[in-house]
């Protein structure tokens, strides 16, 4: 993101966040609790423990810790399929959406984000894979999950890095979601893969010497805390204690427990991913 773009995405912030304390809607404020739905494949982001079977994840702390600033909210959580997360804040399913989700133009004449992680689609095959540079993924099949941002940015990275230096496009395949994807290059359906980058640095950690990243993030995005539209009021709250949490410390702690540390940004944006 240009200085330019980062300044007026905090003015945008700065002009819908009223000076005064945010309150919290009197509906969740009265009931005491939180409906939060996530999909829970996505490690370390949301997931679940394999000994315990208990939902963990960098979203589930930040939810927690909002939720005891809020008052002490009780989430009641509940997973879906990725697909199904944007029409559960439709249908009111959820009062917001903290699962993994990024931040595109396209799905903000509904909904407003609250960018708090940055990410980037990443290329990753097999540890014993022959391919050095991205380009050599040219012609080669790549999965990723469908119902992400990552297929019109494989497109894009390939009509700019391939089809100009007389290489064939790279062939997308879908997968469901990361597991998905992962069991497909695993069984060599597929040559290589793409995932956001806050989740490969897990993924190689839980499967010691199997992936190998090619090359750096080929676009740059944010996973945001998406609000239905009508919801400012719950926006404005929730922005207000993630900026506290940021200035002390408690953001920090969190990223660096799922060893994101780098993903990290200075302070909420409202909408500020520019694809």
């Amino acid at each position: 993101m240009t200085r330019l773009s980062q300044f007026l995405a905090l003015a945008a912030l700065a002009a819908v966040t009223p000076a005064q304390a945010a309150e919290l809607p009197a509906e969740i404020k009265q009931a005491g609790t939180l409906k939060l739905t996530v999909n829970s494949t996505y490690a370390p982001m949301e997931y679940r423990d394999p000994a315990s079977n208990e939902l963990v994840g960098l979203d589930i702390d930040l939810a927690n810790e909002l939720a005891k600033r809020l008052g002490g909210l009780k989430i009641v959580w509940s997973e879906t399929p990725f697909a199904e997360l944007i029409p559960s804040l439709q249908t009111r399913r959820a009062d917001f959406i903290i699962s993994g989700i990024s931040d595109r133009a396209s799905r903000r004449e509904t909904a407003d984000f609250v960018d708090y992680l940055q990410t980037g689609p990443q290329f990753f095959v097999m540890a014993d894979n022959a391919a050095k540079d991205a380009t050599d993924l040219c012609g080669k099949k790549v999965g990723t999950t469908r119902s992400t941002s990552f297929p019109v940015e494989i497109e894009k990275w390939s009509k700019q890095n391939c089809e100009p230096a007389g290489k064939p496009a790279i062939q997308y395949v879908p997968g469901e979601n990361s597991i998905d994807v992962r069991n497909q290059l695993k069984q060599g359906r597929i040559d290589a893969a793409v995932q956001g980058s806050e989740t490969l640095p897990y993924a190689q950690a839980q499967e010691p010497g199997k992936y190998r990243v090619v090359g750096e993030p080929f676009a740059k995005g944010y996973q945001g805390i998406m609000f239905r539209k009508d919801d400012a009021a719950l926006r404005e709250v929730v922005t207000e204690k993630l900026t506290a949490m940021i200035a002390d410390g408690a953001y920090k702690a969190v990223l660096d427990k799922w060893g994101l540390g780098a993903n990290a940004v200075a302070q909420p944006m409202l909408n500020a991913a520019p694809q």
